[in-house]
């Protein structure tokens, strides 16, 4: 299994960054922060292509998995990275489902299942 779910898309970069805050707030995920990656690296002299990691999350969510095992948390919040290369823009997140490879013993359920759903959606939908 990957682990991650990558996209291509047409639209600018900022348009992607964008299409990815709207469609998280649509699928009920909230964003917590929008990381300008390219700039902060920019103020310590390093230069790349335009990167910006999206962080969402839903409160429900978040606390069943912590529930499970709070070493979970070192994963949470669920990134979208948005980025160009090679003069095309991608838009990438982590996929929930493999939690259960880092984390055997939580009891998540069907939960990483149906939140690497809600993501897939969200970035389909941002491109």
């Amino acid at each position: 299994m990957d682990f991650d779910y990558t996209v291509t898309t047409e639209k600018t970069f900022n348009e992607a960054v964008k299409a990815v805050e709207q469609e998280t707030k649509h699928a009920g995920f909230r964003v917590l922060y929008t990381h300008d990656v390219t700039a902060t690296l920019k103020e310590k002299g390093f230069e790349i292509e335009p990167f910006k990691i999206v962080e969402i999350c839903n409160a429900k969510s978040a606390y069943t998995v912590l529930q499970a095992d709070i070493k979970i948390g070192l994963c949470l919040p669920c990134k979208i990275n948005v980025y160009q290369k090679d003069s095309k823009t991608y838009i990438s997140g982590m996929r929930p489902v493999i939690l259960s490879q880092f984390f055997p013993n939580a009891n998540l359920g069907n939960l990483p299942i149906e939140v690497d759903e809600i993501i897939r959606g969200i970035i389909d939908r941002s491109k």
